[in-house]
């Protein structure tokens, strides 16, 4: 019975009562690489030419307040396809992390691959008769945990790192054919993305579409980068101002707006859900996240806070605004729900359906999202510390494991963290630090330990 009104609620948009193929929802996610919050012209940026993201936005629901689930890009992918926090999967670094030998603390044997057992996204759609794709970066391990042995039916360019060897073909990249010399990598993504759609259009279908931009390289088209160099040399103080990535920023934006033109073409774009979002905030050696502080590696907002619209055509308002807080453990949940996928009672699922959201009709349940990193990283911002953070309402507790610093900031009267409210509101520190000592212990969350080769003179030097 829950079943059949999952499915009629799902169906209900477009006029019809019947769930045959041909008109259940699709799903298209498209995730950046290192795209930070205010890395679009929707978004704040007034720099990057993004058109067709602004577009898609006049016609979603934008969050204002979506969060990646870690500062990097591999525990985040996981949380989206699992709706597990990084810390419950042990998978709480990029692969393969950063060896810091003589640091103070040493990181816990973590995860560098998705699990096999666990059950994704993916597999649970493919289980309910959808097809499944995933093109582009992958990042969740190589060899038997590559795409294809986690529910996705097609995979394309699926490499275990996180950098692509060029954006330029030839790509040296083994799961993906190289196309015409200095074919560009985006585009080569969205050709095959468009191609599988036509190939799929009269079945359910999930598409995962993460794209390798704007991680680096910062390479990018010689023309647009000319254009933005022009831009911005009469713009010199821009807050977006290097031409190269805001380059790179567009060729996604070009692959959005090419996405959604052939599902205008096929005539999907009524019954097809279209998320859009980052797995982490900009790296700050190439953008900037402003008003947020810091960026990719930290868990300061500019690391984690992310763009995030959904497009669910006869649902969502479009041009609407949502400032509740989720996170991207929610996705799992949120596109079962709208596929109506029944839970599975023996799936542990950390993340909440946000379809209440989407129909404006209440809030979230939960009060609380975590994130746990136990781990350094060179990032571009210096030496990114082990740390746990926790979010409240507007307020959000951050605790550094290494010298058990505590930083307590309230996000809506201060979104850049610049006043740590710490010493002046014990009580909620205390209350917050309890919340996070529990999760911790319900997730099984790894912590780091004393390293007994600690040496202060070289603790920040890795990978020797």
């Amino acid at each position: 019975m829950n079943q059949f009104i999952h499915l009629l609620a799902a169906a209900i948009p477009f006029m019809a009562v019947s769930v045959r193929a041909e008109e259940r929802l699709n799903f298209v996610l498209i995730l950046a690489d290192d795209m930070g919050w205010t890395g679009v012209g929707c978004y704040g940026s007034p720099s990057y030419h993004t058109p067709n993201i602004d577009r898609l936005a006049r016609e979603a629901m934008k969050f204002t307040q979506a969060y990646a689930a870690a500062p990097l890009c591999s525990p985040t992918r996981a949380s989206i396809l699992t709706g597990k926090y990084p810390g419950r999967l042990h998978l709480t670094d990029y692969i393969p992390g950063e060896n810091f030998r003589y640091a103070k603390l040493l990181p816990p044997e973590w995860t560098k691959r998705l699990p096999a057992g666990e059950k994704t996204i993916a597999q649970r759609l493919k289980a309910a008769g959808y097809v499944t794709a995933s093109i582009g970066k992958w990042h969740l391990g190589q060899d038997d945990a590559r795409p294809e042995h986690h529910g996705f039916d097609f995979s394309v360019a699926g490499i275990g790192r996180g950098s692509p060897a060029s954006y330029f073909s030839p790509y040296k990249n083994r799961y993906l054919k190289d196309g015409p010399k200095g074919q560009f990598l985006s585009d080569r993504l969205t050709d095959e993305a468009r191609a599988w759609i036509e190939t799929n259009k009269d079945k359910p279908f999930f598409l995962y579409l993460p794209h390798f931009a704007v991680h680096t390289p910062i390479q990018a088209k010689a023309d647009v980068t000319e254009k933005y160099q022009r831009e911005f040399a009469v713009h010199p103080r821009a807050m977006h101002s290097n031409p190269a990535y805001a380059a790179l920023t567009e060729s996604v934006d070009d692959s959005v707006g090419r996405v959604l033109a052939k599902l205008d073409e096929l005539q999907l774009t009524g019954r097809t859900v279209v998320f859009f979002c980052s797995d982490n905030g900009g790296a700050i050696k190439f953008t900037s996240n402003a008003p947020l502080r810091s960026g990719k590696a930290s868990n300061y907002e500019g690391g984690v806070r992310v763009p995030l619209l959904v497009r669910w055509p006869g649902v969502t308002k479009p041009g609407s605004t949502c400032d509740s807080p989720v996170i991207s453990t929610d996705f799992y949940p949120t596109i079962l729900e709208m596929a109506g996928v029944p839970a599975d009672p023996a799936d542990v699922c950390d993340g909440e359906s946000i379809v209440p959201l989407l129909r404006q009709r209440r809030g979230l349940k939960r009060q609380e999202i975590y994130w746990h990193y136990p781990h350094y990283n060179n990032g571009n911002l210096g030496r990114a510390m082990p740390f746990t953070a926790v979010r409240q309402g507007d307020f959000k507790l951050l605790q550094f494991h290494e010298d058990g610093r505590l930083e307590l900031y309230n996000l809506k009267e201060d979104i850049g963290e610049t006043k740590n409210l710490a010493e002046l509101r014990p009580k909620k520190v205390g209350e917050l630090s309890s919340k996070i000592e529990r999760w911790r212990k319900d997730v099984g969350a790894q912590m780091p330990s004393p390293n007994p080769n600690h040496d202060p003179a070289r603790e920040a030097v890795y990978n020797d």
